[in-house]
């Protein structure tokens, strides 16, 4: 589906208005951000847990949202009571499906032919989060996710917390070393798995946005001309 371009910021900035408006309902926003509380008390929909394989004919589906229905279905194999060591990818699905719902609900409740196609009598969900689809409206909800489980002013506070300064960390020899050590293009670092922790959301994904920050440095230092002459 086309959807209109959006700049991160204004993404960014519908994260904090939903943020802000259910610390008004509900009381101040702590860690980890509570999306199921989102979802179902401030925005009003209900969770369940499914085979979206069986649902949509598709291998690789985690999350599908019917909004007729008011709908969110996840994956059963995301469900952290049977399987916790995925709760991280769990969490960032439920928002990235409520960045969908607050991004892109519109396009389904203004156009009655995506309504008919969807939400007719064979219970088709109106949008299918694909892992192997990154169109522009599921980047725009993968980048809603991330901005809505790590808000960057609570991840800056953390940072201070643990770290006492917003200096970045210069990553770039323990990714290396990681990436030696075990294969892997991506490895991810210490601080993103402790901060991780803090927010609920996977290492990686918080890797991501602590480089995004500024508060990790993934790039090796560029040589000077003084680093040169140093090493004649």
């Amino acid at each position: 589906m086309k959807v209109d371009f959006l700049k991160k910021e204004q993404i960014e900035a519908a994260t904090l208005e939903l943020i802000q408006a259910y610390g008004k309902k509900y009381g101040e926003v702590s860690l980890p951000v509570p999306v199921e509380e989102m979802l179902e008390c401030h925005l009003g929909l209900s969770l369940e847990f499914g085979d979206l394989k069986d649902v949509t004919g598709f291998e690789d589906v985690l999350g599908a949202t019917w909004i007729k229905n008011r709908r969110v279905v996840i994956d059963t194999q995301l469900d952290p009571t049977e399987n916790p060591d995925k709760v991280g990818r769990y969490r960032f699905t439920l928002a990235h499906e409520v960045g969908h719902w607050q991004l892109h609900r519109i396009y389904f409740e203004i156009d009655p032919l995506q309504r008919t196609i969807f939400d007719a009598a064979t219970s088709r969900p109106s949008i299918v989060c694909r892992s192997s689809n990154k169109e522009p409206m599921e980047w725009q909800a993968d980048t809603f996710a991330s901005y809505l489980l790590m808000p960057a002013h609570l991840v800056e506070a953390v940072w201070r917390e643990e770290h006492g300064s917003s200096v970045a960390y210069q990553a770039a020899g323990e990714i290396s070393a990681l990436g030696q050590r075990f294969g892997t293009e991506r490895p991810t670092i210490d601080i993103a798995k402790r901060m991780a922790a803090r927010f609920k959301t996977s290492g990686q994904a918080m890797q991501i946005r602590l480089t995004e920050l500024r508060l990790i440095n993934a790039a090796a230092p560029t040589a000077t001309i003084f680093d040169t002459k140093s090493a004649t």
